[in-house]
């Protein structure tokens, strides 16, 4: 779901966006709940597949946004050279008065439950287009 959401919000401003999990297993796919909300909003996954991340992931991307803690702590673990680059998907927007906190996991739930996070995923993506903005013109200057 946060990358159907991501690639639908940043492609148009000339940002690529793909996703890989720590502990994804490979070519598996979204969840009935996600691909009813993002066709919901016009998005389609195809040819998306779950992949694990890795060194060549991590090497071409500019920066890495996280869902969890757990998630960014394992990749600092893994690749502490490229600390840099990771960000919790939610460091750049305050939702429910907290910045910084996890994306919920709606595997298990209900359609509601996919919505919430839906809309979690909103909030935290104008956050990092904001920043990713900024990023931009300061690399322009």
């Amino acid at each position: 779901m946060a990358e159907g959401l991501f690639r639908a919000a940043a492609e148009a401003e000339g940002f690529s966006v793909s996703s890989a999990g720590v502990a994804a297993y490979g070519g598996g796919g979204a969840s009935g709940e996600t691909l009813a909300i993002l066709a919901a909003r016009g998005i389609d996954l195809d040819g998306f597949g779950s992949r694990m991340v890795d060194d060549g992931i991590v090497g071409q991307a500019t920066h890495v946004f996280c869902m969890t803690r757990g998630h960014l702590d394992a990749l600092e673990g893994l690749y502490p050279e490229e600390r840099d680059k990771f960000h919790l998907v939610c460091d750049f927007s305050e939702i429910e008065g907290e910045v910084g906190r996890d994306v919920p996991d709606p595997i298990g739930g209900g359609l509601q439950t996919y919505e919430e996070v839906a809309a979690c995923l909103d909030q935290a993506i104008e956050g990092i287009l904001g920043f990713l903005r900024g990023q931009k013109l300061q690399s322009e200057e």
